[in-house]
């Protein structure tokens, strides 16, 4: 690397965020963590990040963040767009207003500070846009309506951005995580049981909350990803998808490869399994006097 490459990453708090951008700093870059939470930054800030208070629902801090940066550093080389969270509930139950704030942390905020650097990368002449999708991007499941929306229309953008861009040597990368574990798969749990654990859909709801609150046992770690990303910032002719975690490879093969009958099949029957999994797990626990975050658990 002929000189520190200049990177922000947003959501950079906890979980991917946070684990992308201690890697990406300790290769030498000069690293911008962006987030809501900037007193879950200390740790990035004592190993060199330079934090940043960025909410991407709130324009003015977008604007500021863009700036600050080109102040200081003249350019923005990379931006990953990895702020968002799940909103869980059936399509139903879920008040609109929560489904549009959905998109507008997920889509129409990685959009806009999308906008704003790149007027930067077109006057460089480069520069490597990576958005964080899902595999929850390309498949879906009960419950996640609102969610797997946002993410099919990140997919869908970033694949339509890249061809807009090529001209001015900017890349747009895709990276799809599967099961990761992060604060995400707690906070979208407790939606979804607060949004239609005592409605018409209850007996879904618990079901996927199981699937959901298995995280913290089964998913891959952050740094699956962040080890991702770090491909997908320093390779020289990047892939436009990346995708690592837990069912990652399984679920979009499937997708791929089954009808829309024979996939609602398949994730019916993974939700199912998870219920049953569930219960043999909360039987144990009670055993041996445990506790975990499902339904109040708290490990």
């Amino acid at each position: 690397m002929s000189q520190p490459r200049v990177i922000l990453i947003t959501g950079a708090s906890s979980g991917i965020g946070k684990a992308t951008a201690l890697k990406l700093q300790a290769q030498g870059n000069i690293v911008y963590g962006a987030a809501r939470r900037i007193e879950k930054m200390t740790d990035l800030a004592a190993a060199g990040v330079h934090v940043l208070k960025v909410d991407v629902t709130d324009e003015a801090t977008l604007i500021a963040a863009v700036k600050t940066i080109q102040v200081e550093q003249g350019r923005i080389d990379v931006l990953i767009n990895n702020a968002g969270y799940g909103s869980y509930g059936s399509l139903e139950d879920v008040p609109v207003a929560e489904g549009e704030y959905q998109f507008k942390v997920n889509v129409f905020g990685v959009m806009r500070l999308t906008q704003l650097v790149l007027p930067l990368m077109r006057a460089q002449h480069r520069g490597r846009i990576i958005d964080v999708s899902s595999i929850g991007g390309k498949i879906y499941q009960p419950l996640s309506a609102w969610y797997m929306g946002t993410k099919h229309a990140i997919e869908g953008m970033s694949d339509s951005l890249r061809m807009e861009v090529a001209p001015f040597g900017i890349d747009v990368v895709i990276v799809e995580p599967g099961g990761i574990k992060t604060e995400w798969a707690g906070i979208a749990e407790k939606k979804l049981l607060a949004v239609s654990g005592e409605t018409a859909y209850h007996e879904q709801a618990v079901k996927v909350g199981a699937m959901l609150s298995l995280f913290d046992q089964f998913a891959s770690n952050p740094g699956v990803i962040a080890k991702l990303m770090v491909h997908a910032v320093n390779d020289v002719k990047p892939k436009t998808r990346y995708h690592a975690g837990m069912g990652a490879g399984v679920s979009l093969t499937a997708r791929q490869w089954l009808s829309d009958r024979q996939f609602d099949r398949m994730m019916n029957s993974a939700v199912n399994g998870a219920a049953k999994l569930s219960k043999v797990t909360r039987r144990k626990d009670r055993r041996t006097g445990s506790r975990h975050y499902r339904h109040g658990k708290i490990g």
